[in-house]
């Protein structure tokens, strides 16, 4: 039987999420918010995703703040206006898929937000170009002349970590399966951790145990406001020398499960332009596969991979034990249908599309029939 196919159970302290198959949409930024609410966009893309046969369908990066948003144009969920939103967009787009299990991420930009668009330069925005003032873990600013951000005080600290744990209630309101934290990136929990980005001298910087201070906290306070399955996405390594690596980030996870995260979401990157990621298929599974050693945590792999075969041998090895996948799934929204017939595995699917489905993939639909016409 296919290991990508096999059921996997995730746990928390409300229960057990029962996934019927090991396929996780990631999150992916759409950059289509009007003042943080869910559009039109939301919907179409949503409502396609769900219908996609992964088991989970995860929510792009969902600011917590205004000012914690990668763009203008990025989803919030940091008041009653965009929860609403959310909320309606997410209940219509379920209603047109068979049932799956939805993740979303939550997440502040820190020094990467006032950002442009990716198709208009991505770079820091100016004031008169609509952007605003950003924070971080210290005055240093992600690229070479750009404006530094303002250094958090405690008094932001708190303001910030209690502004996710009122957007994690108000996800959880609207019924949710499961959040996921941004620790990734080069966003503002990984901001933290990394010494690239943090370099204060009070509780929350220098040593190993100061910078991954904070991110704790966060977690630990939004787990106790979430009793669903809670986990973080993190970037494992900054690909710069003297910056953050895989043998902390094995380490922070420890500490994580430690603390009731329910699963590791391992990416990398995202934190200095110096870094030298050595980019081919897969190549962030072997992060992964050290992380999920060290911390025994249900583990999520993502980058790089494209073809059900090299998905399903990720998890035979016992690299990860759930594959995530992005671009892959904007290519192929169907990817999870391709993945079931190549590997005899089977997949709830909207008979609205059954006619689509070529002879050979009746197997992996049960009780798809494909008529004459």
């Amino acid at each position: 039987m296919s290991k990508l196919f096999s059921p996997y159970i995730l746990t928390s302290p409300r229960g057990e999420l029962i996934l019927p198959n090991r396929i996780v949409v990631a999150p992916m930024c759409q950059y289509s918010a009007v003042n943080g609410e869910a559009t039109d966009w939301h919907l179409m893309h949503w409502g396609n995703l769900l219908n996609s046969g992964a088991a989970m369908f995860t929510i792009e990066a969902t600011a917590v703040l205004p000012e914690g948003r990668i763009t203008p144009s990025c989803l919030g969920l940091w008041d009653e206006r965009t929860a609403a939103k959310l909320a309606d967009t997410l209940h219509r787009a379920r209603q047109l898929a068979p049932h799956t299990a939805v993740c979303i991420q939550l997440a502040h930009a820190g020094r990467k937000a006032s950002s442009a668009v990716p198709w208009k330069g991505g770079q820091l925005l100016p004031a008169e170009s609509g952007g605003w003032q950003t924070f971080g873990p210290s005055a240093l600013p992600q690229l070479p002349g750009e404006v530094p951000p303002v250094e958090m005080d405690i008094a932001e600290l708190a303001r910030v970590r209690d502004a996710f744990v009122t957007a994690a209630k108000r996800a959880d309101k609207m019924g949710v399966d499961a959040i996921e934290l941004h620790g990734a990136h080069g966003y503002l929990l990984h901001e933290f951790l990394s010494p690239i980005a943090n370099q204060r001298n009070d509780e929350y910087g220098g040593s190993f145990e100061n910078r991954i201070r904070y991110p704790l906290e966060v977690f630990a306070a939004v787990r106790k406001a979430f009793g669903g399955v809670l986990g973080l996405r993190i970037s494992a390594s900054d690909w710069v020398e003297g910056g953050w690596d895989v043998g902390q980030s094995a380490e922070f996870t420890k500490r994580l499960k430690a603390i009731g995260c329910d699963f590791i979401h391992v990416s990398s990157g995202g934190i200095s332009p110096q870094q030298k990621i050595a980019l081919g298929a897969g190549y962030q599974v072997q992060f992964a596969h050290q992380i999920r050693a060290a911390s025994g945590m249900a583990t999520f792999a993502v980058g790089m991979i494209t073809e059900p075969q090299q998905a399903e041998a990720i998890l035979q090895a016992g690299d990860a034990d759930i594959i995530a996948l992005a671009r892959a799934f904007l290519y192929q929204p169907r990817w999870g249908w391709q993945a079931a017939a190549a590997l005899g595995g089977e997949v709830e699917a909207n008979p609205v599309y059954w006619r689509c489905l070529p002879r050979e993939a009746q197997t992996a639909f049960g009780k798809v029939t494909i008529g004459s016409r």
